[in-house]
């Protein structure tokens, strides 16, 4: 998984934010997002804006780009 959201999962935890104060109450995100966030899957760039704008912070401050050492690898070997 290249993009990490550990840092966002971080940010929720500690200023307690919840599925249902992002989905239902303040309408950031929809339930399918929140459930992708949490599974490690994609996210679109619309939803890190809205995420950030939401929490006053930089799309670094939610997210990171973890190498995938296989294919680090593998690239290496076709050069």
């Amino acid at each position: 998984m290249p993009i990490s959201y550990n840092k966002l999962l971080e940010i929720f935890e500690k200023r307690q934010i919840t599925s249902y104060t992002l989905t239902k109450k303040d309408k950031i995100i929809g339930q399918a997002t929140w459930k992708n966030i949490h599974e490690g899957k994609h996210i679109d760039t619309r939803t890190i804006e809205s995420l950030c704008k939401y929490l006053n912070c930089q799309p670094g401050d939610i997210l990171e780009y973890v190498p995938d050492n296989t294919n680090a690898h593998n690239s290496e070997s076709k050069a």
